[in-house]
This record gives structure tokens, sequence and C-alpha cells, in this order.
């Protein structure tokens, strides 16, 4: 099988669609996603892991996937989303696994490590800091509130789906700003353009609330990554990522990358991911 094929898994009454790569045997990591975006954003990520020896497991998460896209802003809390990548842990198989999460992604994978601790061998986190971290710099410091600012528009119901994907979709487009192969972004505007599919996504925005701050630190090993150019996240929450792992703790840093790390920089992502999992020569 190809990381361009999909599988459907089903968990419950919902049905993921997941791709893989990497021989059966191998040690397990999944990979989950951001916004806007779906498991296509580690195509170029996932051949260098699989090579590695690691068995690739890469879903198209909850509001993503058409078979698991229920309604209303309550089925998108994070501890939900942290739930899913359980549950289909469960339904492949899977006693423990490596995590890596990207954006939204990584944001559901440091809920998971706390909820779901017993479960992940390590974790690496791209872009988004420990959630605590990035709301004490929401909080506090005037850069990172202006790299936020974003956020409040799109937990306007209606009038976000409308502006992202007018004029065909072009404000949604230019979100990527040319750091994403256009067949990609071709991708995910066709996914989020499916009816419901845009406000399941925004969901998880709409679904965020304050508690988010007080997630406990987790007690994972945890590699941390995170690019100098990201116009999202603030240097301020990414530098105090650290004070919230209860673990063996690595801090990597990319110069010259933007926010879309998994397409900008795949090779960098990888070695990072790699000496966190299985160690590099």
């Amino acid at each position: 099988m190809t990381y361009d094929e999909m599988t459907a898994v089903r968990v419950g009454e919902l049905t993921f669609d997941v791709r893989t790569l990497g021989a059966d045997d191998g040690d397990p990591i999944v990979l989950l996603h951001g916004f806007p975006e779906n498991s296509l954003s580690w195509s170029a990520v996932a051949p260098l892991l699989a090579d590695a020896g690691l068995r690739v497991i890469a879903p198209d998460q909850r509001g993503y996937s058409p078979g698991a896209r229920p309604p209303g802003v309550e089925s998108y809390t994070t501890d939900v989303l942290a739930d899913d990548v359980a549950a289909l842990a469960d339904a492949l198989g899977l006693d423990t696994f490596h995590l890596v999460g990207h954006d939204w992604g990584a944001a559901v994978a440091w809920v998971t490590a706390v909820r779901h601790r017993d479960r992940l061998r390590t974790l690496t986190a791209v872009s988004v800091p420990h959630l605590a971290a990035y709301g004490a710099a929401l909080q506090s410091d005037p850069d990172q509130q202006a790299r936020g600012s974003y956020i409040g528009l799109l937990r306007q119901a209606g009038k976000a789906e409308k502006l992202l994907l007018d004029a065909d979709a072009g404000r949604l487009r230019a979100m990527y700003q040319d750091h994403v192969p256009p067949a990609q972004v071709d991708s995910y505007v066709a996914q989020l353009s499916e009816p419901g599919a845009l406000t399941a996504a925004l969901s998880w925005y709409r679904a965020m609330t304050s508690d988010l701050d007080s997630l406990p630190p987790v007690t994972v090993p945890t590699t941390f990554v995170w690019s100098d150019e990201d116009q999202a996240i603030g240097r301020a929450g990414a530098e105090r990522c650290g004070d919230y792992v209860d673990a063996d703790y690595r801090f990597v840093e990319l110069a010259g990358i933007s926010h879309w790390i998994p397409e900008q920089a795949p090779t960098s992502l990888a070695e990072a991911v790699l000496d966190r999992t299985v160690g590099r020569p």
C-alpha cells in the first residue's frame, strides 16, 4: 500500500480515513495533521519515517474524514479529539505508539499525552507548544496576542466559512503562503469545501475553552519543533514549552521556516522525530 491510498477505520459510530506506510511489524507512529490541512500534509515526512523502520499511521481527523463529521460544537472538544487518538489505536490493535502532531494536531497530541499517558512511547509536537505555555503567552505577550488575533474570527459561525470559501476559497488558499505544494492545497481546499466540512474543522476552534491553559505538565519524553518564521506562534510560548514537560525534553528551532513545517521542512522534521523515536547514528 502506498501513502496515497486510504483505509477506512471504524471507531464506534464514526469511520476515519487513514493513510499508512511502512512495515506492519514496525514500531507504530501516529501523525496528526493541523488546520486547514489533512493527512496529506505528512506526504514528504512519512516515507522518511517508514524508511527508518516505523509503521506510519496518519488519519484524517474528526471533521475531516467524511464518515467522522458529527454535528455540534460539543463534538469537537480537545478531550473528544484526544480520545479519538486512543480509540483509533485500539481499532488498529496498538497498545502503545509514538505520537506526532502539527498545529491543531499538536494541541490534540498534548492533551492525549495527559489523558492517555500510558499509551504513548514518545511525543513530538510541531509548531504549537504545550497549551499552558501557549495560554500564558497569549495572556501576557503582545506579540503572541497579535499573532493569535485570527482565532476570534474563526470562532464566528457562518462569517468565517463565508470569508474563507468565497471567491474560489481565495482567502483559505492564501493561508498557505505559497509554502505548501499546489496539489496539496487543492486537496485541502476540496475537502474543506465538502458540505459541513469547514464548519466541522472550525468547530475545533469554537469548542476551545479557557481551561486548556490549565493542562497539566506531560510526563512523556518530548520534542518540541518550532520555526522562527511561524506567523501564528511566537517565541514567548515556544521558549516556555519546556516548563510543562516533566520528562526528557528537547527543543528544536528551525531557522527561516514558516508555520508549514511538514510541507516546507520535511527532512529536518523527520530528523527531529527520528532522534526522539528510534535514535539516529
